[in-house]
């Protein structure tokens, strides 16, 4: 596609998002939308016994092992703003990493901040010495970026529902997002035949996303085992959309 060096659109790649996004040219990218590792304090106090200790204690050697818990190279960022045609990109994060991201993007680039929040209806019960972990945010920074919801449902700043244990267990991702909640973020900030970007791909929740709104899509993902699910999460997808044409 024009404007696209060295990479194809409606593919995803198993590479360090930092090499792959300097193959993409400047004001390329129509939208991004990424779930970046979080920063997690994982040395917490006793927890407990029980089922669910062992549960809590399962999830965050998970994340361990998959490199989900100490953040990123923050150098991302200013890729993904030079790739961008306007700033316009949808961040996963937790409570911990809001101050950095407001720092550079509110107060360094002057973007509006809007903030979206999937609110957990069956969170774990673990209340001591602190809130519920009921709630994940995502937040939507624009400078002069589409922000266009069809709808009253889809303007909605808070989206509930259960834990989504169903599609960590279908696709082996410990952080992944619902897919209803993506498809609305890429409705309300792109256009059809747009391009979105996510460069953590994971399981491939956002190009599954973009394909079922009629985006285009680029992806990167550097753990192999994430990159194949998503792969083969993407031609299943393909297929359907086959059948019912």
């Amino acid at each position: 596609m024009k404007g696209i060096i060295n990479l194809q659109v409606n593919k995803i790649y198993n590479e360090d998002c930092l090499v792959g996004l300097k193959k993409i040219p400047d004001n390329s990218i129509d939208l991004v939308v990424i779930d970046p590792p979080y920063d997690i304090c994982t040395k917490g106090g006793k927890k407990g016994s029980g089922r669910l200790c062992h549960d809590l204690t399962k999830l965050e050697n998970e994340l361990k092992e998959s490199n989900l818990v100490n953040g990123y190279d923050l150098s991302v960022l200013d890729e993904l703003i030079r790739v961008m045609k306007e700033i316009n990109i949808y961040i996963w994060c937790n409570g911990r990493q809001i101050p950095t991201y407001m720092k550079y993007f509110v107060e360094q680039l002057g973007c509006k901040l809007e903030i979206i929040i999937w609110g957990k209806t069956n969170p774990m019960p673990l209340y001591s010495n602190k809130y519920l972990g009921d709630k994940e945010y995502c937040l939507y920074f624009r400078k002069g970026g589409y922000c266009k919801p069809n709808s009253y449902e889809d303007a909605k700043t808070i989206y509930l529902s259960t834990l989504n244990v169903k599609d960590k267990q279908m696709y082996g991702h410990p952080t992944i997002k619902p897919l209803p909640l993506i498809r609305k973020l890429i409705r309300n900030s792109s256009k059809e035949n747009e391009i979105v970007l996510d460069c953590f791909i994971g399981s491939g929740t956002t190009a599954v996303a973009s394909m079922l709104e009629n985006r285009k899509f680029i992806g990167f993902e550097i753990n192999k085992k994430y990159y194949d699910i998503a792969l083969k999460r993407i031609s299943e997808t393909s297929k359907e959309d086959d059948i019912n044409d």
